[in-house]
């Protein structure tokens, strides 16, 4: 758990979508410790969502918290997911919409379920989810007394929202439409002071690339493609998603976060390419 919080989030409550595991879940403990109930949603992994429940609901530093089971690519889970939400705590006030995965082909083999299997979580189910927490927040309007926002979404995306990723394409393609997605929210709905960015992780030490990190050859490797030479931790994304879900970053409006070392800054050209 985080160290040191202070209560940023108190009285506020967010979901967070694929909360059960790897950056989800460093997301929903930063956003406990600084105060705010969090609504675990979880595909299949019932036992570690209800454990994090457990220790939230077992540390004063936290908020309140329930597990919800949803397919984020389903419509009537996410409204399930939102509706559960606010019948215990009353209403949302911030989504992380972070469930994802990854099927990888090369290009010429990859199926149409391979695509749109890939398609349906990582686009689609951000779709589903930004709609549901939109209507809420339109719904109760501006609450005044815990944010300056009518609501907060954040997207999250990746660094393969501009880097070219071969055998990934479908995994590419779902995030670099993420960032039209949420720049088109952010634009029409900025005006009843709805807040919505993106977070792009570069390579953060998950079960999910565990083949990239799991030998001190595979890391040596990996850091060749970071400036920064360490591989990033889910809980540097957990204190960025709780930084953007304040009102610290109220002024932060439509735009994404890159947090993966320098990895961005294409260090192969070092010397020249």
């Amino acid at each position: 758990m985080y160290q040191k919080p202070n209560e940023r989030l108190k009285g506020q409550t967010a979901i967070v979508t694929g909360g059960s595991s790897g950056i989800g879940k460093a997301v929903c403990e930063a956003l406990a410790v600084d105060g705010a109930n969090v609504v675990v949603n979880y595909y299949k992994d019932s036992e570690t969502a209800d454990e994090m429940v457990e220790q939230f609901m077992n540390d004063e530093r936290s908020g309140d918290a329930i597990a919800v089971q949803a397919d984020v690519s389903k419509e009537e889970d996410v409204k399930n997911l939102f509706s559960e939400a606010i019948s215990r705590f009353g209403t949302v006030d911030i989504l992380v919409a972070n469930a994802g995965i990854q099927i990888d082909r090369k290009f010429h083999e990859m199926s149409l379920e391979d695509w749109q299997r890939v398609i349906d979580v990582n686009l689609t189910g951000q779709f589903l989810c930004a709609k549901e927490a939109i209507i809420e927040f339109l719904r109760r309007g501006i609450r005044e007394d815990v944010s300056k926002a009518l609501g907060k979404i954040i997207h999250m995306s990746s660094v393969h929202e501009i880097i070219p990723w071969a055998g990934h394409a479908n995994y590419a393609a779902s995030k670099g439409a993420i960032v039209m997605l949420m720049q088109s929210l952010c634009q029409e709905y900025g005006p009843q002071k709805l807040r919505v960015n993106s977070i792009a992780p570069g390579a953060i030490q998950t079960p999910i690339n565990k083949e990239a990190w799991s030998t001190p050859q595979a890391l040596d490797k990996l850091n060749e493609l970071i400036p920064y030479k360490r591989i990033g931790q889910p809980s540097d994304v957990g204190s960025l998603a709780v930084w953007l879900a304040s009102d610290e970053s109220d002024y932060v409006n439509g735009t994404t976060i890159f947090i993966d070392g320098g990895m961005t800054c294409y260090p192969g050209f070092t010397e020249n390419g």
